[in-house]
């Protein structure tokens, strides 16, 4: 599917993606336009899904991350599609996952402190009439945090 030129690409990309078809040229020994058409390539197959930023949540008073396993009361499908459409809604949760095991959901929440995690879970979360339950763990300190994948 990929080869070693788009891995390298996709490499560069997640590293910096501001960088310019130019540079990519450069670093990899191909025209701009060889680049150009590698990069639009991927982007219509959907192996590039989008560019972003990365910001510094402490910077921005949103240091405090949660993660937070939910169980749902039911497994019914109209209660799955339900938590779902209402759970993106909320600006405080980055990620949510439907996931194995003892709870339903896992989800990565960012807010300012513990006090607005509080008011998040009271006045948002669990006002949710189909959550059953909710367990909360607190990040002390963040070891790892990528969105990048390493190409061998």
């Amino acid at each position: 599917m990929l080869d070693t030129l788009d891995k390298s690409i996709l490499s560069y990309l997640q590293s910096d993606s501001k960088i310019t078809t130019k540079e990519l040229s450069v670093h990899l020994g191909l025209s701009a336009t060889a680049v150009y058409e590698r990069v639009r390539k991927m982007e219509r197959k959907g192996i590039i899904e989008a560019y972003g930023v990365r910001i510094n949540k402490k910077l921005v008073d949103l240091g405090f991350v949660v993660f937070c396993q939910i169980k749902l009361k039911e497994h019914r499908h109209e209660y799955l599609v339900k938590f779902e459409r209402e759970v993106i809604k909320f600006k405080e949760v980055l990620e949510c996952y439907n996931v194995s095991g003892d709870y339903d959901y896992l989800l990565k929440i960012t807010v300012r402190d513990m006090e607005a995690y509080h008011q998040f879970l009271n006045d948002k979360l669990t006002y949710l009439d189909h959550i059953g339950s909710a367990h909360s763990t607190f990040i002390i300190n963040e070891v790892k945090n990528t969105h990048a994948i390493e190409f061998k």
